[in-house]
């Protein structure tokens, strides 16, 4: 817990000695993300919104996700994740935006998406980056290594570099 709050903490302050602000659009981590951010006292004026998506039809309602990549690629994919970052930054109108589908577990998962699988994206208006991770454990050390690797890839976004793991 102290890890998050720690890098939170990081992030807001290279967000506001850059005059910049961040989005999140959430899926399999309920707001966790956003719930990390809000930790930091004064995150208010850094912190834009944070999405909610968990059904696809939110994903789409409120991010503009479209429907019809659903049924070609799947909630837990690159092309999602991109879309509800994108459509978290035009919402918004923050500097960056970062969004998180997964499969936390314990059930759902599949041979090409096993639990664990979890996409990730960050955006900005120099482009969107997106990776897809691995994690272990159960369904709650799922959504914290998510979480922890969302604020990750802002703070990298935040000082100019790619967001993505090494």
């Amino acid at each position: 817990m102290q890890a998050l709050t720690d890098l939170a903490s990081r992030l807001g302050e290279h967000l506001l000695a850059g005059k910049a602000s961040v989005t999140t659009a959430e899926s399999c981590t309920g707001g966790g993300i956003a719930e990390a951010i809000t930790r930091i006292a004064g995150s208010s004026a850094w912190f834009e919104a944070g999405y909610v998506t968990y059904s696809n039809r939110q994903k789409t309602a409120q991010l503009g996700v479209h429907p019809a990549l659903f049924d070609s690629v799947g909630a837990v994919s690159r092309e999602v994740v991109v879309a509800m970052a994108q459509g978290a930054l035009a919402g918004s109108a923050a500097t960056f935006g970062v969004a998180v589908s997964g499969i936390a577990g314990p059930g759902g998962g599949s041979a090409d998406k096993p639990v664990g699988t979890v996409w990730l994206a960050w955006a900005s208006a120099r482009g969107a980056w997106a990776e897809r991770r691995q994690f272990d454990g159960d369904r709650q050390a799922v959504r914290q290594q998510t979480v922890l690797a969302a604020l990750e890839g802002l703070l990298r976004l935040a000082v100019g570099e790619n967001p993505c793991q090494g």
